[in-house]
């Protein structure tokens, strides 16, 4: 997931709000905002009550992790360094090539968007997507709960939530 803000609702929310240690409704309100934001503020970031990449990244949530173009920040600037490219910390046009680039050379779907699958395969981020962390990515996230839902809308397929956060960017 790229962003996770106020407003949105889902899985990933739910997940957030469960490591966040807040009634876990999959509604991203101003009870979950305020608890992301004492969390953002107790541990160095930036205490705006948006949770991105290094935010998931200090929680522990390697699985809800995206860097697309737009993303911001020191894990961004992890990847760029990783690649050999300006690190900025901005995720544009440039690391977006470099990110397709490097997943045709790693046997992967170049799509240019860093997930725990892409990340894994770099050696700065190894310890923290594991083989573990990449399958909760592909597969087992989903509570049973969203498994039923999804599956009472007439032909909708089960998806993990890495298939329904890159549908979503693509």
């Amino acid at each position: 997931m790229a962003l996770l803000k106020r407003g949105l609702s889902g899985e990933p929310v739910k997940i957030l709000q469960a490591k966040l240690g807040v009634a876990a409704d999959g509604k991203f309100g101003p009870g979950t905002e305020e608890a992301l934001k004492a969390y953002q503020t107790k541990h160095g970031l930036s205490a705006d009550g948006i949770a991105g990449p290094d935010t998931f990244a200090a929680l522990g949530l390697p699985e809800l992790i995206l860097l697309t173009q737009g993303s911001k920040g020191e894990t961004v600037k992890k990847l760029q360094t990783a690649l050999g490219i300006a690190a900025d910390g901005a995720y544009g046009p440039g690391t977006a090539k470099a990110v397709e680039a490097f997943q045709a050379k790693s046997g992967l779907e170049a799509d240019g968007m860093a997930g725990p699958v892409t990340l894994a395969k770099i050696e700065v981020f190894a310890s923290i997507f594991t083989p573990e962390a990449v399958a909760k990515s592909q597969a087992g996230t989903i509570s049973a709960d969203a498994k039923a839902a999804e599956a009472s809308v007439a032909g909708a397929p089960k998806k993990s939530i890495w298939q329904s956060i890159t549908e979503f960017f693509s």
